[in-house]
């Protein structure tokens, strides 16, 4: 007898909001493979081994040691993970290469020379090179004898990064640049620089520029709050001169290098900010074990159960939206592999794809890492403030997250943005399920059949979820039609309200899929952090709602709206004060995150 296997249903970027989705048909952790795992296992043994160990001397950036444990780790193969195996690499899968970003997640700001160097140093020239281009440096990106660092950020343009000043003048086969770049991760060592500069005064464009040529100076190391322990100089090119066929794709299209090798800049920086965040949560365990106060070790007091649930509980959430959107991207990129794409335009297509969800994933693990960070060194006491422990410098480090790769307030607008032009151009129906809420709002609420099985009512309420924010931007976007972008309050609060949807849904759907596979006992304290933070992002999504509304709607409007809010996020009360008990006492048992 032959058994039919259940095809998955993979939504389009954006999607999530006008579709369900079912447990079978998204990835989580769960559904790792050995072989994924133990490349992550093997990370994780570099990082406890060779970068923990080391972590005062990178930070005071010993001479020579950060590129030292980059070639070890091109030894091992991190470095090249993602590249194919013709350029030194390893052919990984996306979902490996998450898996690997998570366990270098943990090492502090090592993990920010590595991901400034495999990714917006290595990947332009993957994505966009040429193939002697690519023949020519991969091979040493891959194993760590080159180097690589990126350089748009100037002076007087940082989100702004097309309004930059820097030149590139072809003279006879050469391209003359001159111009001044900062912030530049990596700047101190690295032996290519991406550059990127204005041809003719306004065509953005993109060069590869070796970093021992005349006429580039490297300034002092900048004094940062956190991630001292990565090279961060201004870089000065002065009548510096590189061959002709060193410009990077097309004269003119910069922009598309730079904005599209930040999706993926985006998705990974979630995914190792995540693995930042569960050895915060440990070492806090750690540290509640071991204090007294009052006669009681800490984790016996409420108020700290509650910090250790919630970091847990966030996290959790933020796991398993990482991964389901790796999922989604790993299945296109198998897709478009199929259709004949090469290994790069598979992922830079597949990335752009799904540029609102790694817009989405950027914002919420960043500001997950934040807040874990942040509660550490309340737990922590006095000693968080000390910089003879864990606690500070996580806290110093985690800051940066929310101004990399686009700040979370660009990334907010870009998601709404993207959203709207997605559904202009009809690559999304947002038009139709906006209009039915319309109608339902003006209707007789209808109590008849949901979702049925389990967690039934708590997916109900994703659905009534994805109702409020449909109601808020359709209201939005028939308010303000082509000027929505000017109201960025209204947007951000929008991209707050998707944010929370998405999460809630993968976190649910996760839960679901691990009781489905080892029951409800088994997966009790899971069951708890869903429901837990399924109903305080309800009330973030009304409340978030309610302030959209009143910046643009008045009267009956916002009444009858107000009224849709109320009714699209409504939820019996939950225990959630058991519930964050529950889920902290296992912390402490556990003495580390094992969710």
């Amino acid at each position: 007898m032959e058994t039919t296997i259940e095809k998955k249903a993979v939504l389009k970027g954006g999607e999530f909001l006008v579709k369900e989705s079912t447990a079978h048909d998204i990835f989580t952790r769960e559904d790792l493979t050995e072989e994924q795992l133990m490349f992550g296992d093997a990370t994780k043994q570099f990082v406890d081994s060779r970068i923990l160990p080391n972590a005062e001397d990178i930070e005071e950036l010993k001479e020579g040691l950060t590129p030292s444990l980059l070639e070890e780790l091109g030894e091992l193969g991190v470095l090249g993970a993602g590249l194919p195996m013709e350029f030194n690499g390893q052919g990984l899968d996306f979902i490996t290469d998450t898996v690997l970003s998570e366990e270098i997640g943990k090492s502090g700001s090592f993990g920010v020379s590595v991901a400034a160097h495999t990714g917006i140093g290595t990947l332009p020239i993957y994505y966009y090179g040429t193939e002697a281009q690519k023949a020519k440096y991969l091979p040493g990106l891959a194993t760590g004898q080159l180097k690589a660092a990126y350089c748009l950020t100037e002076p007087s343009s940082g989100s702004d990064a097309l309004g930059a000043k820097s030149t590139a003048v072809l003279d006879g086969d050469e391209w003359v640049i001159n111009g001044q770049k900062m912030w530049i991760t990596n700047g101190g060592f690295a032996d290519i620089f991406i550059v990127f500069a204005q041809v003719d005064g306004d065509k953005f464009t993109g060069f590869i520029v070796p970093g021992d040529l005349d006429g580039i100076t490297r300034n002092a190391e900048e004094k940062k709050l956190g991630i001292k322990g990565s090279s961060t100089r201004q870089i000065f090119f002065e009548n510096v001169r590189v061959p002709k066929d060193y410009v990077l794709g097309e004269i003119g299209k910069g922009h598309k290098i730079a904005f599209n090798v930040l999706n993926i800049g985006r998705y990974k920086l979630c995914a190792m900010v995540m693995g930042g965040a569960k050895r915060a949560i440990g070492v806090s365990a750690n540290y509640t074990n071991e204090r007294k106060q009052f006669g009681k070790n800490l984790h016996e007091f409420g108020a700290i159960k509650h910090k250790l649930a919630e970091m847990a509980i966030k996290t959790f959430a933020t796991d398993s939206a990482t991964y389901r959107t790796a999922g989604y991207i790993n299945d296109l990129i198998q897709q478009l592999l199929e259709e004949g794409k090469t290994p790069a335009e598979a992922k830079l297509i597949a990335a752009e794809e799904y540029s609102i969800e790694c817009a989405l994933l950027k914002v919420l693990g960043s500001e997950t890492l934040d807040y874990v960070v942040d509660e550490n060194v309340q737990i922590h006491g006095g000693m968080g403030y000390s910089e003879e422990g864990h606690a500070a410098r996580a806290y110093r480090d985690s800051r940066i997250n929310r101004i990399f790769e686009g700040t979370n307030e660009i990334n907010r607008l870009l998601s709404i943005g993207m959203m709207m032009k997605k559904g202009m151009k009809g690559e999304i129906d947002l038009l139709g399920p906006a209009m039915a809420v319309g109608k339902e709002l003006m209707s007789v609420p209808s109590f008849g059949s949901g979702p049925e099985g389990f967690f039934a009512k708590e997916k109900q309420a994703i659905v009534n979820a994805k109702k409020a924010g449909l109601l808020v931007a359709g209201a939005a976007a028939q308010k303000f039609m082509q000027h929505l972008e000017e109201q960025q309050e209204i947007m951000m609060y929008l991209s707050d309200m998707l944010i929370d949807v998405f999460a809630a849904e993968s976190t649910l759907l996760r839960v679901e899929k691990m009781v489905a596979a080892k029951g409800e006992e088994a997966c009790a304290l899971e069951i708890d952090m869903a429901r837990t933070y399924l109903v305080d992002a309800l009330d973030r999504i009304n409340s978030n709602g309610r302030s959209a509304v009143a910046g643009f709607a008045e009267g009956d409007e916002m009444r009858m709206m107000l009224m849709g809010l109320k009714r699209f996020t409504k939820f019996e009360p939950v225990n959630t004060i058991a519930a964050r008990r529950r889920i902290a006492d296992h912390i402490v048992e556990q003495n580390a995150y094992t969710f």
